[in-house]
C-alpha cells in the first residue's frame, strides 16, 4: 500500500512544552487510523500539522508526498472535522450544508440529507443556538458526506449521546465500505470505536508510543489470573505491564505471550484473559483513559 501521510521526527513545541516531541510514522492510503490518547497527549496538535493549520518546529509532514501547508491541491482532498469546529455567527444549519460542497469537490448532498435524518439535525436552527450534541452532530454529517479522500476527525462526534454516537460509527463504516478513502479517527472513547480501526496510534506526552496494526496490537498481550504464587512464578522475567492482587488471587497483564506461552500458562491452572484495546493502551501508558459510561 501507498502512505498518504509520511511524518518523520516531526515535532511542535510551544515554549517549554513539546506539544509533538519527535513523531515518525506513515498512515495508509485507503485505511483507517485512530489516532489515541488521553486528552492533552497532543492529538489535536499532530491533526493540525498534518492539515498544515500550524507549523512545525522541526522535522517535516507530507500528505501525498507534499507540504500541506498553503497547498491548494492537498487541502481540497482534506476534510478536516474538529470537536471545538467554529461556524459565523449569522450561520444556520443548513448554510454550513450549503457551504460544504464548496470546499469538498467529493461531498454528496443526498447522503448529508438522509444524516440530518439519522441524527436528528435543526438545520433552521442558527448554529451558535444548537446544543453540544447537535453541533457535534452537524461536524459529523459534514466530515462523512465529504466522502474526502483524507478525512480527519477530531473527536467531532465527542458531543453525542451513546446511541448517536454508535450511529455515527455505523454510517461512517458503511459509507467508508462503499467509497474507501483514508480516516484518521481522533478518540479517547477507545473501545467503542476499536472494531472500525486498522491501525492505531498512541500519543502520550507528546511522543508517539504505539504504531501497530490494530490486531496486532490486540494479541500482543494477556491477563493472566491465578494463584498469585503461581501468577508471579510465570511472569518472572517477563513484561508486565500491570498486576493487580486480592485475596490471594493475582492477576497480570503482559507483553510478549506467544501461542505457546499461552498454553504453557493455560497448563499451569492459569486463566488467559484478551486484553481489550483499551486495557492495553491504559497499561501502555501508565494512567487512565477517561471511559464515558453508556447513558
Amino acid at each position: 500500500m501507498t502512505a498518504i501521510i509520511e511524518a518523520t521526527d516531526l515535532s511542535r513545541r510551544f515554549g517549554a512544552v513539546r506539544a509533538v516531541d519527535g513523531a515518525t510514522f506513515a498512515v495508509e492510503e485507503g485505511s483507517i487510523t485512530g489516532l489515541l490518547g488521553r486528552n492533552g497527549a497532543g492529538k489535536t496538535t499532530l491533526m493540525n500539522l498534518i492539515t498544515g493549520q500550524d507549523f512545525a518546529s522541526s522535522g517535516t509532514v507530507r500528505v501525498d508526498g507534499e507540504n500541506p501547508v498553503e497547498n491548494a491541491r492537498v487541502l481540497t482532498r482534506t476534510c478536516f472535522i474538529k470537536e471545538s469546529q467554529s461556524y459565523p455567527d449569522a450561520y444556520r444549519g443548513r448554510h454550513v450544508l450549503a457551504m460544504a460542497p464548496r470546499f469538498f469537490p467529493r461531498y454528496d448532498p443526498a447522503l448529508a440529507a438522509r444524516l440530518v435524518e439519522d441524527f436528528d439535525v435543526p438545520v433552521d436552527r442558527m448554529v451558535k443556538k444548537m446544543s453540544r450534541g447537535q453541533r457535534s452532530a452537524l461536524g459529523a454529517i459534514v466530515g462523512i458526506a465529504s466522502r474526502a479522500e483524507l478525512t480527519l476527525l477530531d473527536e467531532p462526534y465527542a458531543g453525542l449521546d451513546a446511541v448517536a454516537r454508535h450511529v455515527f460509527y455505523d454510517r461512517l463504516l458503511a459509507d467508508y465500505a462503499e467509497h474507501p478513502r483514508t480516516i484518521v479517527l481522533s478518540t479517547h472513547l477507545i473501545d467503542e470505536a476499536a472494531d472500525l480501526l486498522d491501525h492505531v496510534l498512541v500519543i502520550h506526552q507528546g511522543r508517539l508510543l504505539i504504531d501497530a496494526a490494530t490486531e496486532d496490537l490486540r494479541g500482543s498481550a494477556a491477563t493472566l489470573v491465578g494463584r498469585a504464587a503461581d501468577v508471579e512464578a510465570f511472569v518472572s522475567g517477563r513484561e508486565v505491564l500491570g498486576r493487580e492482587s486480592i485475596a490471594g488471587i493475582a492477576s497480570a497483564t503482559v507483553a510478549g505471550l506467544d501461542a505457546q506461552d499461552r498454553a504453557r500458562a493455560a497448563s499451569s491452572g492459569l486463566e488467559v484473559a484478551p486484553v481489550s484495546l483499551q486495557q492495553l493502551i491504559v497499561h501502555r501508558t501508565g494512567a487512565p483513559i477517561h471511559q464515558e459510561v453508556a447513558s
